[in-house]
């Protein structure tokens, strides 16, 4: 049949209102569009959502099966294919730098604990200087987090310190320092074989591309873009990671900003700096 309409005192048509089956999906349409909207953080959410996600994270990157000999065998063919490549140099720099004692163990405590305290120091910074854009970056740091676990699923891989006649010098180790908890008493507590890709490199750069979008002091800029190059160097000096597990983590960061992109349809620092509570 078709559409009723109603004349109006003035002679005009009225349109009558939209049936009550449409109020459903106009209502799931404008929560689409409030979730999909920058809005101000709550600091109580953040801090939860950022606590059980590390926990999901690192119960799940543990539970991973320590597939040993599928693990090295990886890392044997990792090895082979930079040196077809010619960027197998890992164990150079890690014995050069090995041999000067302060900087290598000055590296131990860099790679233990810098990848927590950096990542945690920039989400506060956003939270409290940019809330508008914190949602989104936040979403591209935990996707990137996420797609990293199918890595360690798929492929379980030996840091090279673990290869068999590798030649790597573990430096944890050698210089007794409480460097990762992949070497000596807390190596019980991580999954050793979670090489691929590397998230010091995932998150370190993540730091690195907020601060140099984001910020506006040009040394700050510097800052952000130097942290993750130096966090290369440190992986591969400690022997905790091939250049290619550097370029998972980059692939698995440049995932993260693409879900970002896709759900907020803009990156972080395009977003507004403040938004209204809502």
């Amino acid at each position: 049949m078709g559409e009723a309409h109603v004349k109006t005192l003035d002679g005009r048509t009225a349109v009558p209102p939209p049936a009550e089956d449409d109020a459903p999906s106009a209502s799931f349409g404008g929560r689409l569009v409030r979730l999909r909207s920058p809005r101000t953080p709550r600091l109580w959410f953040e801090i939860l959502l950022i606590a059980v996600s590390y926990w999901v994270y690192s119960m799940i990157r543990n539970a991973v099966p320590e597939q040993k000999a599928q693990a090295l065998k990886n890392a044997d063919w990792i090895w082979r294919a930079e040196q077809t490549l010619g960027i197998a140099v890992e164990k150079t720099v890690n014995h050069a730098v090995d041999s000067v004692t302060w900087l290598i163990v000055s590296m131990n405590y860099y790679y233990a604990t810098l990848h927590f305290i950096l990542t945690i120091g920039v989400l506060v910074w956003l939270y409290r200087w940019h809330p508008g854009r914190y949602a989104a970056a936040r979403l591209a740091l935990f996707a990137t987090t996420g797609v990293a676990l199918l890595g360690y699923y798929l492929y379980p891989l030996a840091p090279p310190r673990l290869m068999n006649g590798g030649g790597f010098i573990d430096t944890v180790i050698v210089h007794h320092t409480w460097g990762s908890m992949a070497s000596g008493n807390l190596a019980s507590m991580s999954n050793q074989y979670a090489a691929m890709p590397s998230m010091h490199i995932g998150w370190s750069l993540w730091c690195g591309v907020m601060i140099a979008l984001i910020a506006r002091p040009v040394w700050a800029k510097v800052l952000g873009l130097l942290y993750p190059a130096t966090t290369l160097v440190v992986i591969v000096s400690t022997a905790n990671h091939f250049w290619l597990d550097a370029v998972g983590g980059i692939l698995c960061l440049a995932f993260g900003i693409g879900l970002a992109f896709a759900w907020y349809a803009a990156l972080p620092h395009r977003l507004p700096r403040r938004v209204a509570a809502v």
